[in-house]
């Protein structure tokens, strides 16, 4: 049979990366001596995504992306402290440990050996290193492609034809892009010229410009979804 592959967005699809920051920040923040209050942390999240999102659309580097989002926070809350010192701090705090979205490691269990599994991610090289080993999920890949080590970001059609080029054979006809991001995954997916499925956890409302060619609410819809799509190839593809 021939191969199918998925390729999975790391944070909020496979790993939960909303749980993960508010910790990460937390002890950032105490260690800062700042209270790390809820209307901070909430802040923090919108700022970092909107921070991303102009990483996305290349309209700043990484280096900025990564210190600017904490130079806007402590400017809006009128904190003196350096962003650079907080990012460094914060990164390190993320690296550590891991929490897995509901049902996450189930369908990693049920995926396995049926399809090839890749990671797709934007995020800091030595951050999703540490989770993916803390997490102990590496085995189940084929390929692990992030956006810093590959040199260009998601959703850039560049960032794709890098990463595939890296799979011997690829059938972009025989290939599903799974996240959580409109902006990152589903545009990238597009760009790839490869079907994708918006893992809508938030219920979010859809983007008319940016529309998937599947939707799912909880990971646990996804190998049905897969099962119509591809037919499996078994342990040894």
């Amino acid at each position: 049979m021939s191969r199918a592959y998925v390729l999975l967005d790391l944070d909020d699809t496979i790993l939960d990366f909303h749980k993960a920051e508010a910790i990460a920040l937390s002890k950032t923040l105490r260690s800062l001596g700042l209270e790390p209050r809820e209307e901070i942390l909430r802040r923090y999240s919108v700022i970092n995504r909107q921070q991303w999102e102009l990483l996305e659309e290349k309209k700043q580097s990484r280096e900025e992306t990564l210190t600017r989002r904490f130079d806007i926070l402590f400017s809006e809350y009128g904190i003196d402290c350096d962003g650079k010192t907080a990012r460094d701090r914060y990164e390190e705090n993320l690296a550590v440990g891991h929490y897995f979205m509901p049902g996450a490691e189930a369908l990693l269990e049920k995926l396995y050996g049926r399809y090839e599994l890749y990671i797709i991610s934007n995020g800091t090289a030595r951050v999703q290193a540490g989770r993916i080993a803390s997490a102990g999920i590496a085995r189940y890949f084929s390929g692990i492609f992030i956006s810093e080590e590959i040199g260009v970001n998601k959703p850039d059609r560049e960032y794709f034809d890098r990463s595939l080029a890296q799979i011997p054979d690829f059938n972009p006809d025989r290939a599903l892009i799974v996240g959580d991001s409109l902006t990152s995954d589903i545009r990238g997916a597009r760009n790839a010229g490869i079907r994708s499925c918006w893992f809508n956890y938030r219920r979010e409302s859809p983007r008319a410009e940016i529309p998937a060619d599947f939707e799912i609410h909880s990971l646990e819809e996804l190998p049905p979804l897969l099962e119509t799509l591809f037919s499996p190839c078994g342990d040894n593809y």
